[in-house]
């Protein structure tokens, strides 16, 4: 039976819908070794890249530096390491190039996971950096917020405590400071292990 190729025609064809459909080629995960991380000036930049990596559709997170690195603030972005000439150009364009881009090659240069959880039984308290949230398990009622020592974060308890993780408001949009972004890491780390 002979190859058929396809005509030229089909080539560019395929090539243009290649082109068109950028976030379908993407990878979606990269194991540990094909990980690099991005190192950015303060907090408010890496909330700013994270929410527009991910409005592009990038598998990032969000974790702690490793103790080697003495520069930038306290939260890395990691990404998929072949991608780095795309999200570049991404930050790039968007003003946000990170001060620095550093591959993990070892169990040195690690990224520090910034979830603790503790279950009580009756109570699940999840800390995300330095803020806490605690729920009651059996109605996902917010019992506790603290940490941290932000000017913010009293105003985060007094809105969200005594509501249940539905009702209470998202801590990133109300609160404005690190404390704030890190409550709303642990809030949501909190609705994945209270789910229904």
């Amino acid at each position: 039976m002979a190859t058929k190729f396809p005509s030229p025609r089909d080539s560019v064809g395929f090539f243009n819908f290649l082109r068109s459909n950028p976030k379908k080629t993407k990878p979606a995960a990269a194991s540990q070794e094909d990980r690099g991380f991005l190192v950015f000036e303060n907090t408010s930049e890496v909330i700013q890249a994270e929410n527009l990596l991910k409005q592009e559709g990038w598998t990032i997170q969000v974790m702690g530096p490793p103790p080697e690195i003495h520069s930038g603030c306290d939260l890395v972005i990691t990404f998929p390491l072949i991608e780095e000439l795309n999200i570049l150009r991404l930050l790039d364009k968007n003003r946000l190039p990170p001060l620095s881009v550093v591959p993990v090659t070892g169990p040195l240069l690690e990224p520090v996971g910034i979830y603790q959880v503790k279950d009580f039984g009756e109570y699940l308290m999840v800390r995300a950096a330095n803020m806490k949230i605690v729920v009651e398990k059996k109605n996902r009622k917010i019992v506790n917020v603290s940490g941290g020592g932000c000017p913010d974060v009293p105003y985060l308890a007094r809105k969200m405590v005594g509501k249940t993780i539905d009702e209470a408001p998202r801590p990133r949009e109300i609160g404005h400071t690190l404390c704030g972004y890190a409550l709303e890491l642990a809030f949501e780390e909190t609705r994945v292990r209270c789910a229904p």
